[in-house]
């Protein structure tokens, strides 16, 4: 059996699993009325239920040691132990609301693990040794955090976790770059994504909750350094930018009028695009279009196109920033 063809078969098993798994989850959510009650905060009007997470970290963490053998890498398991850890916390928060200080101790304790296993300096000789780890973990809890800001519509963050992983395993192909297993880390994240999105997608039969947002957007931020730290930086700045932009915006915006930033809100791009009147699946349809613009200029980015890639990318981003925040009238279903 080649690679291509084991990877090919363990990306369909994944997506399928992730999707039976949500099923099985979405029940017991039900029958034990763990629900995301809409409030002047939300995105959604009626009671939905929350925590579907459960199933894709639980498929997520068994098929990255799978698509580690498969490619012949090493299994990260301080990053597999630290998405263990955010998710055990965050089901905790999700059922019953934790402080802050124990969410961000247990995002510190992960960070902190899971950068033994990255493979090397992010910033490549660029900063001493404890500042090059200090500037990477506050990077990597930033994008922990913002990805679950980020996760505030229905399908946005199936979508933004599949266009990562798949980013990444274009560039990894596509450019020959990339530690050994990160094509297969990313098909698996992007397969699993793509199993809960049937379930996530308008109208949402449930969402992911902050133990299935937290451990991703963990695990999708050490695939993205990892890539950094192989060379690739430009590509591992550029994939994720639409979310890196939309988050870091509205965070210095909130900052300046002196708000506190850890409150939930409605603010982002992507939510004033739908009270703009764009429905929650044109909203995501138009980041896709964005995210598929993003993962070519990444693979040019390594391929050639090298800093003019960059200069592209924040222009797909500033257009899609400018699209969202200037809805007026209703898109596409």
């Amino acid at each position: 059996m080649t690679e291509s063809f084991a990877l090919a078969l363990l990306a369909l098993s994944i997506a399928g699993l992730t999707w039976l798994a949500t099923r099985a989850v979405l029940a017991l959510l039900v029958r034990r009325a763990i629900l995301d009650r809409p409030n002047e905060r939300s995105s959604h009007d009626t009671p939905t239920p929350r925590g579907g997470g459960i199933a894709v970290v639980a498929v997520l963490i068994p098929a990255w040691i799978a698509a580690a053998l498969i490619a012949g890498a090493y299994v990260p398991w301080p990053a597999l132990g630290g998405a263990l850890l955010l998710a055990a916390v965050s089901w905790r928060d999700d059922v019953k609301s934790l402080g802050i200080l124990w969410r961000l101790g247990a995002q510190i304790l992960a960070v902190a693990g899971g950068l033994t296993s990255l493979g090397g300096p992010v910033f490549h000789g660029l900063l001493p040794a404890w500042l090059d780890a200090l500037a990477t973990g506050f990077l990597w809890l930033w994008f922990v955090n913002l990805y679950n800001f980020m996760d505030g519509i229905d399908g946005i963050a199936a979508v933004e976790t599949a266009s990562i992983g798949g980013g990444v395993a274009l560039v990894a192909f596509g450019a020959a770059t990339g530690p050994v297993g990160a094509a297969a880390w990313g098909i698996a994240l992007a397969a699993a994504a793509l199993g809960f999105l049937p379930w996530n997608w308008q109208r949402a039969k449930l969402f992911l909750g902050d133990v299935g947002s937290v451990p991703i957007g963990y695990l999708a931020g050490w695939l993205l350094l990892s890539l950094a730290a192989a060379g690739a930086w430009k590509a591992a700045l550029i994939l994720p930018l639409y979310y890196l932009a939309d988050a870091t915006i509205t965070l210095l915006r909130r900052l300046k009028r002196g708000e506190k930033i850890w409150r939930a809100h409605r603010e982002h791009y992507y939510q004033r695009a739908v009270q703009g009147g764009m429905s929650h699946a044109a909203v995501v349809k138009a980041i896709l279009a964005g995210n598929l613009a993003l993962a070519g200029l990444a693979l040019g980015a390594e391929t050639g196109l090298g800093s003019l890639a960059l200069v592209m990318a924040f222009t797909v981003a500033a257009i899609l920033l400018y699209r969202l925040a200037f809805a007026h009238t209703p898109g596409p279903a």
